[in-house]
């Protein structure tokens, strides 16, 4: 089971890898280009608006609705079944992506409001951010169909194109913000048709592969509807459960809107590194272990289910948590190297440092939020995670005016910092609420040697944290370096971290048997 699934993981590791590296390169493009100010601050808007509807609809509640019905099918139905419940399904869910499309579109500067209320105190901003909307707001019509393409590939095993599928996105971003943002009279405005064009390059990129394997949809709306009427039953409460870190930073943004004009940049660039080992790795391991849940539920072994699930957290824990200090303890040499060049000053890597390591924080949380909601929803239990995540969003918010508060009255340039510390906290409470109550209902039983794993990680990652430390220089020398000599070190020091991390774990006996077979 667990090789299987290690696998699946790889595979989509090194395809979002790929995708991950020239969203990184995207984004230091966007950075040296337009710099964190007004422009970038409104596209972020514009852009975060349908990505959080694609995060709800595609990615979101839809996949994690769709794949344990789809998974059923295959398991226990004819083909015929399985071909008319991809048929049914994009019928229903390309006409209710029409409306949304249309109803967006027209309504954008209604959204602005809500989304961003203080950019009303500025009509330059809020009358661009209008604009740029209506252009990328469509991007939600083509990408939430190139989910439902991708999730039929996934339960199929085929994980490759889905993971790959986004590297189009962010070559799209590039290459507009090289060539076409300097034709324009409003030269950010490249950056929302490189959005809408990528989208339906997505879709179109996956055609031939549902049609190799033989479930290329035929939209219908005829005949019975009974498996699409159970997706969108299972649909509505895991919009809103699986997709509390997205309303979250949605939040983030809104009250960001508020604050010094370059919060919302400084919060973008510190949640893209985030995002960074979050989808090569916890995106990843989720996507592959949510078709392998929902196949061992349909299977009904319990046994197998709570096993697949303790060796997720096992990798989650190996992973994540150097992640998480890596990403903290190197924040500014890495904002330096990656970012502070032509419109991104020293300024913006200080203040964007701030929250990178605010953010890092909740990394562990974050990909244990999104496993630890896979074995609900594989098991088409929706009411549990929704309870947790209402939860989760009223601590938010609550954290989000204590802590905003609280770094405002130290410096108001550093009021964003509480925004992201709040997400963080708040990811912490959502996890833990929901390893609780897999662990009440049975549903997950812990294997021996918890205890000796963890021990090991710590004593690694004290090693870790002791060469960062002594080794690096923390201060801002990394400025006044050349582009070669900022990539050589930050490498150098990853390299040398990664490599002192492991080799105490090997010291101490933990060998890869350890995390792909359950003990």
């Amino acid at each position: 089971m667990s090789f299987k699934l290690l696998k699946s993981t790889i595979i989509i590791s090194v395809m979002t890898t790929i995708s991950r590296v020239f969203g990184l390169i995207r984004d230091i493009v966007i950075g040296a280009l337009f710099g964190p100010g007004l422009g970038v601050d409104v596209f972020i808007v514009s852009f975060r608006i349908p990505n959080f509807l694609r995060r709800l609809f595609a990615e979101g509640g839809f996949s994690q609705a769709f794949v344990p019905v789809l998974s059923e099918y295959k398991e226990h139905r004819k083909e015929e079944d399985v071909q008319k419940l991809i048929d049914q399904t994009s019928a229903t869910l390309g006409l209710i992506l029409f409306v949304i499309t249309v109803i967006g579109v027209l309504i954008s500067p209604i959204l602005i409001m809500i989304f961003a209320p203080g950019f009303l105190n500025d009509a330059s901003k809020s009358n661009l951010a209008s604009e740029l909307l209506k252009i990328t707001f469509p991007y939600i019509f083509f990408i939430s169909l190139t989910a439902f393409a991708g999730s039929i590939l996934n339960t199929y095993k085929h994980f490759a194109i889905p993971a790959f599928t986004p590297v189009l996105l962010n070559i799209s971003l590039i290459a507009c913000a090289i060539w076409l943002a300097p034709l324009m009279e409003t030269p950010i405005k490249a950056l929302a048709w490189a959005v809408l064009i990528a989208g339906f390059v997505q879709l179109l990129f996956q055609a031939p592969f549902l049609l190799k394997i033989r479930k290329f949809p035929r939209p219908s709306l005829k005949s019975d509807q009974d498996g699409v009427r159970r997706i969108l039953k299972l649909m509505v409460p895991i919009l809103f459960a699986v997709s509390i870190v997205q309303i979250n930073l949605l939040i983030d943004t809104l009250i960001a809107s508020f604050l010094t004009t370059g919060s919302i940049s400084w919060l973008y660039f510190s949640d893209r590194l985030v995002e960074f080992p979050l989808g090569v790795f916890g995106i990843a391991l989720a996507t592959a272990v949510l078709p392998n849940l929902s196949e061992k539920h349909a299977q009904g072994s319990s046994e197998k289910f709570s096993d697949t699930l303790d060796w997720s957290m096992r990798c989650i824990f190996l992973i994540a948590l150097p992640a998480t200090i890596g990403l903290a303890m190197l924040a500014a040499p890495l904002l330096i190297t990656l970012f502070n060049y032509k419109e991104f000053s020293i300024l913006d890597v200080l203040m964007t440092s701030y929250s990178l390591k605010a953010y890092a924080i909740g990394l562990p949380a974050f990909v244990l939020i999104k496993v630890l909601s896979a074995g609900f929803f594989s098991r088409q239990d929706t009411k549990t995670p929704v309870t947790i995540g209402l939860i989760a969003v009223v601590a938010n918010i609550i954290l989000n005016i204590l802590f905003v508060g609280l770094f405002n009255n130290i410096n108001h340039e550093l009021a964003h910092v509480g925004l992201a510390l709040a997400t963080s906290l708040s990811a912490y409470l959502q996890a833990f609420l929901l390893f609780r109550k897999l662990k009440k209902i049975k549903v997950y039983r812990s294997r021996n040697k918890w205890l000796g794993f963890i021990a090991k990680i710590i004593l690694a990652l004290a090693v870790m944290v002791g060469i960062i430390v002594f080794g690096v220089d923390h201060s801002f020398v990394w400025v006044s370096w050349d582009v070669f000599d900022r990539i050589l070190n930050l490498m150098l020091w990853v390299l040398v971290s990664m490599l002192s991390y492991f080799s105490v774990l090997w010291l101490t006996g933990l060998r890869l048997r350890n995390i792909t077979t359950p003990e």
